[in-house]
């Protein structure tokens, strides 16, 4: 017996062996071969290019679905939205049964979310999530993309993104891991529970309700501790309950209800003053946060001299007293 043909028996026989496992094996040795090349291909693009291949050679194969999902799984690896994009349409004109469609569509949703591509992102989500309410990463992938979108001042998804929001908030506190995701993935999940409140305030506050808005930015700051953006969120928030109470203050006559009211703002001003001084504690020394530290020291320094007859004496010693330990050492 030949080289050749001695290697053509081993795959035969190895196909028959695969087959009686229940798995998807190439009819023959040569489509076998061309399988085992495209799962050898080391890049997005060697892979695809092996998969067209294969197909072009072999368009009835039972392997085409698996092929599918490893064509799919390599573009998910793909951080270049357009580079992404344009590997997903060829995915696309090549695997056209419904099997291979529902494999693509991991990476598809992914490619549309890094391509800043929201209608088809949220059109795919809305799909994804009728057949699966509880998957996990698609809401919580989409609640950041709404808050992306209502920061470009598109408020189109804020309403669905808060519920998708909402419903991985429940998913979490309710423990019911979902059964496409691992412990791993899980456990990412629920250390990102902070993150949620945060991003769900956002979108509160984008809609006008600041009360939710401070309550969950509070909560997510317990959650959170560390997170500089939930303290700036939250002084923000005060920083619009206190502006909006000033102006019914400036047009209210002279007596004591003025007098009260003016109280009631000096405590909502220092509150705001504590929560922007969390939030350069945190930030200082930390590169991730200069941008939003250049927004919160005007403000804390405006108002901190508005409530200190115009001096800054005390207000460093205000920030060190929340800096964390570990930050100062």
């Amino acid at each position: 017996m030949t080289a050749n043909a001695y290697k053509k028996t081993l795959l035969t026989a190895f196909c028959v062996f695969v087959v009686f496992r229940g798995l998807v094996c190439a009819q023959s040795p040569s489509e076998a071969e061309a399988l085992a090349a495209i799962k050898q291909a080391t890049n997005p693009t060697t892979k695809l290019t092996a998969a067209e291949d294969f197909i072009a050679k072999f368009p009835a194969s039972k392997a085409r679905p698996e092929i599918a999902q490893l064509v799919a799984n390599e573009i998910m690896k793909v951080k270049n939205g357009t580079v992404a994009l344009t590997l997903l349409q060829r995915a696309q004109t090549i695997f056209t049964g419904e099997q291979e469609r529902e494999a693509l569509k991991p990476a598809a949703f992914e490619a549309y979310v890094i391509a800043n591509r929201a209608d088809d992102a949220f059109a795919l989500a809305k799909e994804i999530l009728a057949k699966n309410p509880d998957d996990l990463y698609v809401l919580a992938r989409m609640t950041q993309v709404g808050i992306e979108a209502a920061r470009k001042r598109d408020r189109k998804y804020a309403e669905v993104s808060l519920q998708y929001g909402l419903k991985a908030i429940e998913l979490i506190e309710a423990g019911k891991k979902p059964s496409n995701i691992d412990n791993e993935a899980w456990l990412d999940h629920k250390n990102s529970l902070g993150q949620l409140y945060q991003q769900t305030a956002i979108l509160y506050l984008a809609g006008n309700n600041t009360q939710e808005a401070r309550a969950r930015l509070n909560k997510a700051a317990a959650l959170s501790p560390q997170d500089a953006n939930n303290f700036a969120l939250l002084g923000r928030v005060i920083n619009a309950d206190y502006l909006s109470q000033m102006k019914a203050y400036e047009v209210m006559p002279e007596g004591k209800p003025k007098q009260d009211l003016l109280k009631t703002l000096e405590t909502v001003l220092d509150s705001m003053i504590d929560a922007y001084a969390r939030a350069a504690a945190l930030a200082l020394g930390r590169p991730e946060y200069q941008t939003l530290l250049q927004q919160v020291i005007p403000d804390l320094t405006a108002y901190y001299k508005y409530r200190h007859n115009q001096s800054t004496k005390g207000l460093q010693e205000l920030i060190n007293r929340y800096r964390p330990r570990s930050f100062t050492n």
